[in-house]
């Protein structure tokens, strides 16, 4: 957590965590599913799990802790992976992290109409104007949401943008795994 702000929520630190770790991992990485649990809680309960992961001797209580969960199944569309997604009380929330081409507004006019699902992402794929991004998005239980993008062409932690509302769909379904 050597770059992230210490003046930010614990949700925003935790999503600017995940992504750190994201990039030292390098792009054209598969998508990556964390649980987000209480670091106090976490010292408390799992005391051989804290000093594994180097928390026993984190001074800050009200931080979150990122732990990886496994491997998403290839081939599987992310939202039908997240919707058989139930959590334990214990994870206070969730974060995804995925990379995906994006185009500027100014490209949604020329979007070819009828396209489906396989021909559309050629397009994008195609485009001149598009761009990779890693998206890292967050969400507790609470409701709360953050988020940090990333640009391939702006590789470098003082690049990261973040905010509650960047990518609400990808939002929205992490949300979900937490509704009964």
């Amino acid at each position: 957590m050597s770059n992230t702000p210490m003046a930010a929520s614990p949700l925003t630190r935790a999503v600017l965590e995940i992504d750190e770790y994201a990039s030292g991992l390098g792009w054209d990485q598969p998508a990556r599913l964390f649980a987000l649990v209480d670091t106090a809680r976490l010292r408390a309960q799992e005391p051989a799990l804290a000093a594994q992961l180097g928390l026993e001797d984190e001074s800050e209580s009200a931080g979150l802790t990122p732990i990886e969960q496994e491997e998403i199944p290839a081939g599987k569309a992310l939202d039908e992976f997240l919707a058989t997604i139930a959590w334990p009380d214990a994870v206070a929330g969730c974060a995804l992290t995925v990379e995906r081409l994006m185009l500027p507004p100014s490209a949604e006019a020329s979007v070819p109409q009828g396209l489906d699902e396989a021909r559309l992402a050629k397009w994008v794929a195609e485009h001149p104007d598009r761009q990779e991004v890693r998206m890292t998005v967050a969400v507790l239980r609470d409701g709360a949401r953050d988020s940090a993008l990333r640009l391939r062409e702006k590789d470098t932690p003082t690049e990261v943008l973040t905010g509650g509302d960047l990518v609400p769909g990808l939002a929205q379904a992490l949300a979900a795994t937490f509704e009964e």
